[in-house]
């Protein structure tokens, strides 16, 4: 059953305090998450897909997050949107669901944020939104082993739809003038296919190196229904030591200096 939370639960009936097997983390400005300690945690390739977002729109009022997770893409985007931005989120765990419920309230966000537990390739969202967003999991069944964490296991692997799924429910939503921007491997071919296959164009591609020399281990994708495709330089995390990069830095400034991030694919060694 889709279950849909619009702010009016009142907030003295939610648990806002964290349980043993929870952390409760900045997310980005004074904004803060609830994660599981041993779950699903929000990553790098997170916060810099809502980076794109609003680099790309950031006059977007009508904003939805497709496979919205624990909520730290949509919500990391709204937190540098207009105060009169609104954010729609769709998420087919319930556990991740009933945490990002959790968050919003936390942070007082409900007259902004309306999230939704349904999948994705049967559930209308609404719209047309004039921003878009997603961090599809990157691993096909059977090309990985299935984490015994069904949070875990449904955030990497293609459970409940790939990112041909991902593409198809952005059309059905994004305005004619819209953007729908997500983040996929760097090194799969498929994003590109989808993105053909589900009627966009691709306007721009930014492949993100986790060290420098290594290959690119992440991309971003920024999609409208029409353009011309301009790609964005590469964008670097860590230089040869290990050490952040001044890009990198400034990224994360400008995102509201997220913090207490770690990556969702393993960083390149």
């Amino acid at each position: 059953m889709r279950l849909t939370y619009r702010g009016w639960v009142s907030r003295r009936s939610m648990q806002l305090t964290p349980s043993s097997d929870e952390s409760l983390d900045r997310l980005v400005g004074d904004w803060r998450i609830f994660q599981l300690k041993r779950g699903h945690r929000f990553s790098t390739d997170d916060l810099l897909t809502a980076w794109k977002a609003q680099q790309v729109m950031p006059q977007a009022l009508r904003l939805c997050d497709l496979g919205s997770g624990i909520g730290s893409v949509g919500l990391m985007t709204l937190f540098n949107m207009a105060p009169e931005a609104k954010m729609t989120t769709l998420e087919v765990q319930t556990l991740s669901y009933e945490l990002a419920k959790r968050t919003v309230a936390y942070n007082d966000l409900g007259d902004r944020v309306t999230l939704m537990n349904g999948d994705m390739r049967d559930t209308n969202p609404g719209g047309p939104f004039q921003l878009v967003t997603g961090s599809p999991p990157y691993i096909p069944l059977g090309k990985g082993v299935v984490s015994p964490h069904p949070q875990r296991a449904g955030a990497r692997m293609e459970l409940k739809g790939s990112v041909f799924d991902y593409c198809l429910a952005a059309a059905r939503i994004l305005e004619p003038e819209g953007r729908f921007v997500f983040c996929h491997s760097g090194t799969d071919p498929r994003p590109e296919q989808a993105v053909k296959a589900a009627g966009f164009t691709l306007l721009e591609r930014q492949d993100v190196i986790f060290r420098e020399g290594k290959r690119p281990t992440i991309a971003l994708f920024v999609c409208a229904w029409e353009g011309q495709r301009r790609d964005a330089p590469d964008l670097t995390i860590r230089d040869g030591n290990g050490e952040f990069t001044a890009e990198y830095l400034r990224t994360r400034g400008e995102m509201g200096n997220a913090l207490e991030m770690r990556t969702k694919s393993a960083p390149a060694s």
